[in-house]
């Protein structure tokens, strides 16, 4: 019987050790891809003399870049050659990480929209925290600027002007998108670097009106949120770029998750750890969430199963919950990281090498009701991949760590 056992133990731990070997294989194998994708990226951006960060394709087949400086996505890709350099230790990355982080100095001054947070989180808060780079002063000077957008009287982060372009034309005061759960780490890291807790305040305000008027019942999330700039009244719930108003457009979901698991590491406020949750449950118990785990554009979009996936929302969710992991001692929340970032992973998703103009992942929707970015690459598809890379091997450190101590 004692042989018999031993038997059982040993091959256990094979297996283990296995599991363990084709995890770090896996991981080792999309960081070399990543690393020599991006070589023939960067070998063509050079070229250009400038440094503009590429954003997406277009429908012609052309290379599209973030060249205006108030481009939302004009941070992700100096943060994705900060997560190679952390990946590889390679410090080429580095000195180009941070070529393409200080060509955004200017950003940090921007007042005129919500993602500041994005441009400037992206870059220089992950050059301080990777680099080990002196970029403090322009990470507080961002979070000042984002902060003129507070509107005391609501208690929230406005996200977009209403006097220009096609929002004007909605009607709304005071629109808030479930996408500025994510500048408020902005906002939390100003107040750690300075000591002024109104950043933190303002925060922890936009989070927690946030999770009051975002949600519904079951765990998902509007997509904009109008609100009487003076009171704080909710004018109206709707959409903008999901199906429909009382859809579930699967990026806003994505950021639903990440936001509040963010919030939680900032705060340890449990009701924002348990609001991520619910959003985990909304999505992966969803009906319309396809095996492989890459959601469709929006999970009511009235074609399924014939409608546009997005790798993006599929991107932002693993990256999300392997931070969740590391703050529940549920195991789902890593499994369903791992299965997302092996489908993200395979053939269906991510580009050979020398193709998809060395973009990383195909097939994201940026703005589908506005004809925009429909089943192209997109920068932060790519900058979240990688995100979750580093998030995944971080895991997989901290989890062989505690086995050993036991």
């Amino acid at each position: 019987m004692k042989t018999i056992i031993s038997i059982c133990i040993a091959l256990f731990f094979t297996f283990v050790c296995a599991c363990e070997r084709v995890e770090e294989n896996y991981l080792s194998e999309n960081v070399e891809y990543a690393a020599a994708q991006y070589d023939l990226l960067i070998e063509k951006l050079e070229k250009n003399g400038k440094p503009w960060a590429p954003r997406t394709v277009d429908t012609k087949g052309n290379i599209v870049y973030a060249r205006n400086v108030w481009d939302w996505t004009s941070g992700f890709f100096a943060g994705s050659l900060w997560y190679l350099y952390n990946l590889t230790g390679d410090e080429k990355w580095k000195t180009l990480a941070k070529k393409y982080t200080e060509a955004l100095k200017q950003q940090q001054y921007i007042t005129s929209h919500h993602d500041i947070g994005f441009i400037i989180g992206c870059s220089y808060l992950n050059g301080m925290r990777m680099g080990q780079e002196a970029y403090d002063t322009i990470i507080v000077q961002a979070a000042k600027s984002l902060s003129t957008r507070f509107r005391s009287g609501a208690g929230v982060i406005q996200s977009w002007n209403t006097r220009t372009g096609w929002q004007a034309q909605r009607g709304w005061e005071c629109p808030v998108i479930i996408d500025n759960m994510m500048n408020l780490e902005i906002l939390f890291e100003a107040t750690s670097l300075s000591g002024d807790s109104t950043f933190y305040n303002m925060a922890v305000s936009h989070a927690d009106m946030t999770l009051k008027n975002h949600f519904r019942m079951d765990g998902s999330s509007y997509h904009v949120v109008d609100y009487d700039m003076r009171t704080g009244k909710v004018r109206s719930r709707c959409t903008a770029q999901g199906y429909s108003d009382e859809s579930a457009w699967a990026r806003g979901q994505a950021w639903g998750i990440y936001g509040y698991t963010m919030c939680y590491r900032y705060t340890r406020q449990l009701k924002y750890l348990e609001q991520a949750e619910a959003a985990y449950e909304f999505v992966c118990t969803h009906p319309n969430l396809p095996e492989d785990l890459i959601p469709y554009w929006d999970f009511d979009a009235v074609n399924i199963p014939h409608e546009l996936r997005d790798a993006s929302a599929a991107a932002i969710m693993a990256a999300a919950l392997y931070e969740l992991s590391m703050y529940s001692n549920k195991a789902k929340y890593k499994e369903t990281a791992d299965k997302v970032m092996h489908s993200l992973s395979s053939s269906d998703y991510r580009s050979k090498i020398g193709e998809n103009h060395n973009f990383l992942l195909m097939h994201s929707v940026g703005s589908y009701p506005h004809g925009n970015e429909i089943d192209v690459p997109l920068i932060y598809a790519d900058y979240y991949f990688l995100e979750a890379l580093k998030r995944k091997r971080d895991c997989d450190i901290e989890a062989k760590s505690k086995s050993v101590q036991k």
